[in-house]
């Protein structure tokens, strides 16, 4: 017979495309995800993965399998809604999806304020760059600066970030504005409207240091690295001069999005009620 959990961690593969990203999803290590797979594919006595190169590939046979192991997943977390639906205590552990910046500047004290008004509720933060997956309940709420186009999502606008220049004053004094340099995002967040903005700002001249941590980025600013497009959050109450952006202010929407089928368990409400009225 089929083991589950074979097939459990050959879905998290077909999805993310990695062992290491699956490994990292499902909380074991890599080896393990290989030993399951590998397993599932004797069981069924076909190959499902192509192991050439770095990133794995699918078989015919292995699309077929997770397709079907897809449907199985969407099938088991329609069932774990309906459990939590079924609760109406405001105890349990609600997991929350946030930019890590925006999570540890803006959240902590939403958070303690809810730990006090229900001690029954357990926060965990997830602070990750990507957006987990509501959907495959890798979080119950996300606090996103993108508004979701898909899913079965209630999406609601808690507030808006502003953005600015921001240099050190002794930067600024020792380096001609035509020489300055910039710290930006690495390139998979070359699409962000902040990005682009100083992609314009730059001109042409050198975004020498990128990170996907804001929090690098900042802490380069202050040792005199550049010139970066951060949030006022984070940078404002900082000894950095601020400069003036030549298209004017530059906010991000934030927003909160909970799954549609558990937005009214009691649980999830206290915690999307704290937030929906605190922050932004």
């Amino acid at each position: 017979m089929l083991d589950w959990e074979d097939l459990r961690h050959f879905h998290a593969l077909s999805l993310l495309g990695t062992l290491s990203a699956a490994a990292r999803a499902l909380g074991v290590e890599h080896a393990t995800v290989a030993r399951r797979v590998a397993h599932l594919e004797e069981m069924i006595g076909a190959k499902l993965v192509d192991r050439r190169g770095r990133r794995l590939s699918l078989t015919a046979k292995g699309q077929q399998i997770a397709d079907i192991a897809t449907r199985m997943s969407e099938d088991a977390l329609t069932i774990e809604r309906a459990a939590l639906n079924a609760d109406n205590q405001h105890t349990g552990t609600v997991r929350v999806s946030a930019p890590p910046a925006l999570a540890t500047a803006l959240l902590a004290e939403p958070f303690v304020r809810l730990r006090q008004s229900h001690p029954g509720i357990n926060v965990v933060i997830i602070g990750e760059t990507r957006y987990a997956s509501l959907g495959r309940r890798e979080a119950d709420i996300a606090v996103r600066m993108t508004r979701p186009e898909h899913g079965d999502l209630t999406v609601t606008k808690i507030g808006e970030i502003g953005f600015s220049l921001y240099a050190d004053p002794a930067y600024l004094a020792e380096t001609r504005e035509a020489d300055w340099s910039f710290i930006g995002y690495e390139e998979t967040m070359a699409s962000s409207p902040q990005e682009t903005m100083l992609a314009r700002i730059a001109g042409g001249r050198p975004v020498a240091i990128r990170a996907t941590a804001l929090e690098f980025q900042l802490a380069a600013v202050k040792a005199g690295g550049g010139v970066a497009l951060l949030p006022d959050f984070m940078a404002a109450d900082l000894n950095l001069t601020t400069l003036p952006l030549p298209d004017g202010p530059l906010t991000r929407e934030l927003w909160l999005v909970v799954h549609t089928d558990i937005k009214d368990v009691p649980l999830i409400r206290a915690v999307t009620d704290e937030l929906g009225g605190k922050v932004g």
